[in-house]
């Protein structure tokens, strides 16, 4: 399917494009080239935001100690999942098989804790994602710069995803697998059928397990991941400060929420290309007065996403030899499979 993605990264660099087109570039170049050393912020804002999500991935994974240097492998494992991530068109789910896969290779991880340890993740980072966007429609309502038609779209938008998400977490936590499974007659599967289903069981019993008896961790891994959210509002704000177009902290709430909307919904184009600029330049022209602003905003955004996807990709063909595990005696890890 290599056509299919070349195909939707084809769309997204032609909607790129046509938005390009549409805004004074002049103007764009000339707001760039403001940002200077506010650039280290920005990386510095970022940095922080993907630490909390990498010690949010951690918490899913009761057997791994809750110490620096566990936080720094997860770190490293995640910049490599992350970047396949952003290269792939699967709804920011090309590189999490990846991060299983680390786990398993590097630290004897059962490929089943270690896939539902990002299932898990993903679903705790998509649940505040839904609380992120909910408090940026209040922001949206009590917005005079936004007409009814963005307010119309944004609720609906918020309604649909918030709809699909509960969905998933609660297709997770009330094992529906398991109980479509016990209506099948298992005797007259195929072997392998009844393999699957059984491999499916068992992950569906160690998620819903997580959800019923870590509710501290569970807890504390959603605060942080709506922290990490709250952290891309932050950046946005101080990106128009530096371009000269200040904006409130609320506004630049809006800004994120609406974007990351608009990511959800062209999650098949690879790193949404063109659609999250065209949201920087629709939502944040609005807001600021300046299509340009909003256009350079981007620019800057995917500026930072490209810098992390490189390091992600060096720490993946490079830096594999620092995964590796430092023998602590006092540390139990499950049993490779």
């Amino acid at each position: 399917m290599r056509w299919l993605k070349f195909l939707l990264l084809a769309i997204g660099v032609g909607v790129l494009i046509y938005i390009v087109s549409s805004v004074n570039i002049e103007e764009t170049i000339k707001l760039l080239q403001k940002i200077g050393m506010g650039m280290g912020l920005i990386l510095c804002l970022y940095f922080l935001a993907f630490l909390i999500d990498t010690f949010t991935w951690q918490l899913t994974l009761k057997d791994i100690p809750l110490t620096a240097a566990w936080t720094y492998r997860f770190f490293q494992m995640r910049l490599a999942g992350e970047a396949f991530n952003n290269l792939t068109p699967l709804a920011g789910m090309g590189g999490e098989p990846l991060k299983a896969i680390l786990l398993n290779k590097y630290y004897s991880v059962s490929y089943r804790d270690g896939i539902a340890s990002v299932i898990i993740a993903k679903t705790i980072n998509v649940l505040a994602l839904i609380l992120f966007l909910a408090i940026g429609f209040l922001f949206v309502l009590n917005s005079t710069d936004l007409n009814i038609r963005y307010k119309s779209i944004a609720g609906v938008g918020l309604i649909t995803f918030s709809t699909a998400v509960v969905l998933f977490y609660l297709f997770q936590r009330l094992k529906i697998t398991s109980a479509t499974s016990n209506l099948l007659p298992k005797h007259k599967l195929p072997a392998w059928m009844r393999s699957a289903l059984m491999r499916i069981v068992e992950l569906e019993d160690h998620l819903a397990s997580f959800y019923k008896k870590q509710l501290i961790r569970f807890s504390w891994a959603l605060f942080f991941a709506l922290g990490n959210w709250v952290l891309g509002a932050l950046e946005i704000f101080y990106i128009m400060r530096f371009l000269d177009h200040p904006i409130s902290l609320p506004d630049a709430w809006i800004i994120e929420a609406m974007t990351q909307l608009v990511r959800a919904g062209t999650f098949f184009i690879p790193a949404s290309i063109g659609a999250q600029e065209g949201a920087f330049v629709i939502i944040g022209g609005a807001i600021s007065g300046s299509p340009s602003a909003g256009l350079a905003a981007g620019v800057i955004r995917r500026i930072r996403e490209i810098i992390w996807i490189g390091w992600g990709v060096l720490v993946f063909y490079i830096s594999k030899p620092d995964l590796a595990l430092v023998d602590a005696p006092n540390t139990k890890m499950p049993k490779k499979e």
